[in-house]
């Protein structure tokens, strides 16, 4: 007796799904993943097209949905430089997915556009700096390296310039933002220097924590929207500009380090730092 063949149906492959004007595409990157397995790398082919090639092209076509408009409707981010987008979404909360895919995408791009394949010497001028707002390099090193090693959720670790000098040197600090957190001073509002799923809890007094701190820091504390006549700076805040990070993100350093590897991974990343591009950065004369 022949029986009927079942169909069996096709499950269709899980893509990304791209918008009709993609505006947001992977940019190109100094740093090119060696075929020669036997240099020096900081990741893997498999770790640098996890990290990179498919997180970045997700975060990226997922911000193109977001800002997009519909036929016949208008999207104000549509067509606009991730820099532009985090910085006009920073304060608003309702645009708060906007604001996080941009943010990740340009954190995500600067951490990566960094490395270079071989060890980079400091240029003079930025090492004399440096050396005057840490003490000296290793205090540098150990500073962002620990610091990426110790933070408990995901986020970034940034070294940043003060944009104004004292003393004829310029200036610079290290902090870090969570999550996509931006460490702007036109994003202030978002840079997120705590990690809230720490720092508050999950009770119902840390929950109101948390949105008391979110709705101060988006709309100050008159609880008013934001107008296009906004702050700049927050009250007694400086103005800094970011010229080198560290990720911390899980799908950064997992594939090649493992759950306990992140030290590893931050101490590898300090020999894979670009610092000619960090000088440019920092529009400093080599």
């Amino acid at each position: 007796m022949l029986r009927p063949r079942l169909r069996i149906p096709r499950v269709p492959r899980l893509g990304l799904v791209r918008s009709p004007r993609s505006y947001h595409t992977i940019p190109e990157l100094q740093y090119v993943w060696k075929e020669d397995d036997k240099s020096p790398q900081l990741f893997t082919r498999f770790g640098f097209d996890h990290a990179w090639t498919q997180y970045q092209s997700f975060i990226l076509n997922k911000l193109n949905q977001l800002t997009t408009a519909e036929p016949g409707q208008k999207n104000k981010w549509e067509g606009k430089e991730l820099k532009e987008i985090l910085l006009g979404t920073a304060r608003d909360p309702e645009s708060a997915t906007i604001f996080n895919h941009a943010s990740m995408a340009h954190n995500n791009h600067f951490f990566f556009k960094h490395l270079a394949d071989m060890t980079i010497e400091i240029p003079n001028s930025l090492r004399t700096d440096l050396e005057t707002s840490f003490g000296s390099i290793e205090t540098l090193r150990q500073q962002m390296v620990y610091t990426a090693a110790a933070m408990f959720g995901p986020g970034f670790v940034w070294l940043v310039k003060h944009q104004k000098h004292s003393g004829g040197f310029a200036s610079y600090k290290v902090l870090t933002t969570y999550l996509a957190g931006s460490p702007y001073s036109g994003a202030h509002w978002r840079r997120q220097e705590v990690d809230l799923n720490t720092a508050v809890g999950s009770t119902e007094k840390g929950i109101q924590t948390a949105r008391k701190y979110l709705e101060d820091t988006a709309y100050g504390s008159t609880g008013k929207q934001p107008s296009d006549n906004r702050m700049k700076l927050a009250p007694g805040g400086i103005d800094v500009m970011p010229v080198l990070c560290i990720n911390t993100w899980e799908h950064v350093y997992l594939p090649d380090y493992g759950i306990a590897g992140k030290l590893q991974f931050a101490e590898k990343w300090w020999e894979f730092i670009n610092w000619e591009l960090v000088a440019e950065e920092a529009k400093i004369k080599k």
